[in-house]
């Protein structure tokens, strides 16, 4: 579900940063938290965003055809009785 190579871009530059001290560890639990709180917050990948995004495009233009095709038959039942009156 999380990409993981932003994870290990993060990583990466952390790393970076942390190369010269001894704090080896705090890379670790940093590392382990983003991993947590990335999870906690229920993200979707970029492909299963644009496959719904195509979904609601598709859902949007039936909507309006079937929107159009009411309208068209409400006008032909309103103008219908006017003929016969």
């Amino acid at each position: 579900m999380l990409n993981h190579k932003v994870l290990d871009e993060i990583n990466a530059k952390i790393s970076q940063v942390l190369a010269a001290s001894p704090a080896g560890d705090v890379e670790k639990n940093l590392r382990a938290s983003l991993q947590g709180l990335f999870a906690k917050l229920d993200l979707v990948t970029r492909e299963e965003f644009e496959v719904q995004q195509a979904v609601l495009v598709r859902t949007r233009e039936k909507l309006d055809k079937l929107e159009a095709q009411v309208a068209a038959l409400e006008q032909k039942q309103q103008t219908e009785p006017a003929k016969t009156a």
